[in-house]
């Protein structure tokens, strides 16, 4: 009966359709047990995560979901084998508090459940994160380019001259490179932008300002509708392909910035390769490792790890998805992605953090204006919604000086006068609050001073380290 040509076929092709249905069969019948725990730890709410249906990619889902809700893990124990897997995490937010709230510790659970797969009418891989879902309300422009500084300020203006509105954007700099994702509608009728010969305008425009007086790297911009990517991995994968991790020789011989220790060791008699991570405790560190490992195409199977005041340590038991370790030739290559990966968050400078009625050409004023006083973007967030946007700034002298309190303050005086213009002749309303933040001045005599923002409802300034090239 077996050698029926035809039955051989149909078994055949029973046996390569099905393989998705029984995918989708046992993770029906495996659903993700998810195990939020306030009482075996004095400090810390523990995560248990684990299921019987195990896949290539699983530990990066659970991960984005603890980052993309701001939870902060102190510590974290990974195991994966065959068909099964566990990770147990201590988060806390981002105050350094246990999770006490019901509703986000139910917010925490739904979210993982999600992810992972458990509702049945939830397609695990066409989800990325938590925030972020199809859509085709705007087009997505993906850049990358030479760093230089006022290059978001031009950006943001070209942008502005087209007609375009900018709903959400995320830029990078890191090692004289730049990339970006920007979500933008045209300004009149806030749809996406779909005209071929405007695209094309655009893309234009933008490779120009990219490319900028240097012609020895080349600028990329790429445009599709409706992209629902995480843009946090997507920036990665941007800088990683412009090839961001390549070495400045110079900053090195000069010992500017203490780069990340990352190792490599084979362990032959369990066919493992060790990657062991020790760098400065910050704000999505695991992220960033588990991200670079999973797009370089690497599994981990088990990890370990722990921060211990400013530290991090981060061990991970990888192979290849096609089962070997590390090879000798791979191994310089994966260190230099992790340790980019690493140090492409790493802010320095100022940290202003605003939020305004959401003004069409508002961003394009702001940039601007952080170019008249010489200060450069390292790194920026903005997203806007229901008439308001939020913005945050990473910004440092462009002579690596320190930013002196005199300049912050006419830089608040002119966004406030900016801002009160736009909504009078808008008729937008416009809440005026006296926000109180600090400066650090990162000297020989360390010295903090209080300075008084008026500026919509938030404009706080933070300090953190000097020294890198920028927007």
């Amino acid at each position: 009966m077996t050698n029926c040509p035809q039955l051989k076929s149909v078994l055949c092709t029973y046996d390569s359709d099905s393989d998705d249905d029984y995918e989708t069969f046992v993770e029906k019948m495996n659903p993700p047990r998810v195990v939020v725990d306030n009482e075996s730890c004095p400090n810390a709410t523990v995560i248990e995560v684990g299921s019987k249906a195990n896949k290539n990619g699983i530990l990066l889902e659970v991960v984005q979901v603890l980052t993309d809700l701001n939870l902060v893990v102190t510590k974290g124990y990974i195991t994966q084998e065959g068909g099964w897997f566990m990770d147990v995490f201590s988060v806390t937010d981002k105050d350094g508090n246990k999770l006490k709230d019901q509703t986000t510790i139910e917010k925490v659970e739904g979210h993982i459940r999600k992810s992972l797969g458990a509702d049945s009418s939830y397609v695990p891989s066409k989800r990325r994160s938590v925030d972020v879902a199809t859509s085709t309300d705007y087009t997505v422009i993906e850049l990358t380019g030479n760093d230089r500084p006022g290059l978001l300020s031009e950006v943001s203006a070209v942008l502005y001259d087209l007609n375009c509105n900018l709903v959400k954007v995320e830029i990078w700099t890191h090692n004289t490179r730049a990339a970006a994702i920007l979500h933008l509608t045209d300004q009149s009728t806030n749809s996406p932008v779909k005209d071929s010969d405007r695209l094309s305008m655009i893309k234009e425009r933008l490779n120009y300002v990219l490319k900028g007086s240097n012609l020895s790297r080349g600028a990329k911009t790429d445009v599709s509708v409706g992209c629902a990517k995480n843009m946090e991995r997507r920036l990665h994968k941007l800088m990683s392909d412009d090839g961001d991790f390549e070495i400045d020789s110079q900053d090195v011989a000069g010992g500017k910035t203490k780069r990340p220790s990352v190792t490599i060791t084979n362990w032959n008699d369990k066919d493992y390769s060790v990657v062991t991570i020790r760098c400065k405790d910050r704000p999505k560190l695991l992220f960033d490792a588990v991200c670079t490992l999973t797009d370089m195409m690497y599994v981990i199977f088990h990890g370990n790890v722990a921060v211990e005041g400013s530290e991090a340590y981060q061990e991970f038991y990888i192979r290849h998805v096609d089962g070997s370790r590390v090879k000798d030739e791979d191994r310089e290559r994966v260190i230099h992605w992790l340790k980019a990966a690493i140090e492409r968050r790493v802010y320095e400078g100022l940290k202003l953090e605003l939020s305004t009625p959401d003004i069409v050409g508002l961003l394009s004023e702001m940039t601007r204006i952080f170019r008249e006083h010489s200060l450069t973007v390292t790194r920026a967030e903005i997203s806007s919604g229901e008439g308001k946007a939020i913005s945050t700034f990473y910004v440092r002298d462009n002579n690596g000086d320190i930013v002196m309190q005199k300049t912050i303050e006419t830089i608040r005086e002119k966004l406030d006068q900016i801002v009160k213009q736009k909504t009078i002749r808008e008729k937008l309303d416009q809440s005026v609050l006296h926000v109180e933040g600090q400066i650090e001045q990162t000297s020989k005599c360390t010295k903090r001073s209080p300075i008084n923002f008026l500026f919509g409802e938030l404009f706080r300034a933070m300090s953190l380290n000097f020294g890198r090239p920028g927007l």
